[in-house]
């Protein structure tokens, strides 16, 4: 496995990369604007391609790098379901499976610093976001947070790990750079308490200042999605209403983009065939399947994803390759839902 912990000296931000091997798919998690350069350059140094960038919560320190990434890379952003974010890729549950090639990450809902945060599991490791730091918690005055959440969300679910799970937090201000369960349940001070009470009543007392970075960062991390009007300008979006009419069209593929686990979760549209983005670079080049299959029926492809990021970057790369009778569902998923649009629940 390729792994990398990298370090923001500003908001001392830790962001990990993650890959099964060189020349694989990579996930990042946690990235930080002003960094996405130095990300690119180790890509391409490690001859990686970034499929996934995740972040554990909405940051209220520095500004995300999610949006930046997904308009250089094309990859996927993930964030928990609970977020309050306008728009990103893939929403995850608790339980829910993060997949790469050759690796799966679990989310962990685990609420407290913020209502939205996230912890996420990898075999050995988790990477704890702000939820649970090296001898430290991430406090819960500001942003949803609530200390009573993150005790339960600390003492039931990340201290029920295996006591030799290496711990990666969001941050560290101190220079410490992994920990494990054992250590800190052992160690880290604001969990020696026998109640729930006396965790809240440290997590009350705290009096930090809040951070610099707050009045700029909260803002711009809920308003990172990609905005769809320019494909829709093009003439290449259908709207979820429009979209009834083209079940069962003969001269319509609908191409779902969205993961497995996405599918099983949320269901399909009627007639879709699943095609997913990560495979989308191959699929629509002219020995592609999707190119391939344009070709031969000369039937028009719309893509689809949850809400319609991924769907638009689709459309625009098909038009790269030459697919010009293509579009995308604006809006995803979530639009679809919105009219009660029909669905198939897959297994």
């Amino acid at each position: 496995m390729i792994f990398r912990q990298l370090f923001d000296s500003v908001s001392c931000t830790y962001t990990y990369l993650i890959a099964s091997r060189k020349g694989g798919e990579a996930l990042i998690i946690d990235s930080v604007l002003d960094k996405i350069d130095r990300y690119i350059q180790l890509l391409g140094e490690l001859d990686l391609k970034l499929v996934k960038a995740v972040d554990t919560h909405v940051h209220a320190d520095h500004i995300t790098g999610l949006g930046a990434l997904r308009d250089r890379t094309r990859c996927v952003t993930v964030m928990g379901e609970q977020s309050g974010v306008d728009v990103v890729s893939m929403r995850v549950g608790d339980g829910d499976p993060i997949e790469i090639e050759g690796l799966s990450l679990t989310a962990l809902h685990t609420p407290g610093h913020t209502d939205d945060s996230y912890c996420f599991a990898l075999a050995d490791r988790v990477f704890t976001g702000d939820t649970l730091l090296i001898r430290g918690t991430g406090r819960t005055d500001f942003q949803s947070g609530d200390a009573h959440r993150q005790y339960d969300s600390i003492f039931r679910k990340l201290l029920a790990l295996p006591d030799d799970t290496l711990v990666y937090p969001g941050h560290d201000y101190k220079g410490d750079t992994v920990s494990t369960i054992a250590e800190e349940r052992a160690f880290n001070p604001r969990l020696q308490v026998e109640t729930e009470a006396q965790y809240v009543e440290i997590m009350d007392n705290l009096n930090l200042p809040n951070p610099k970075l707050m009045d700029v960062a909260v803002p711009a991390n809920l308003k990172i999605g990609l905005s769809q009007a320019d494909v829709a300008r093009h003439g290449w979006a259908v709207f979820a209403d429009e979209g009834l009419a083209l079940i069962g069209a003969a001269d319509v593929v609908l191409v779902d983009l969205r993961d497995d686990g996405e599918r099983a979760r949320h269901g399909v549209i009627p007639g879709s065939v699943h095609a997913p983005y990560g495979d989308l670079e191959a699929n629509i080049k002219p020995q592609g399947m999707l190119h391939q299959l344009a070709a031969a029926t000369g039937k028009r492809l719309i893509f689809y994803c949850a809400y319609g990021e991924r769907s638009a970057m689709a459309v625009q790369a098909a038009q790269d390759q030459g697919l010009t009778d293509s579009s995308h569902l604006a809006g995803g998923m979530d639009a679809w839902d919105k009219i009660d649009g029909p669905i198939e629940h897959v297994a």
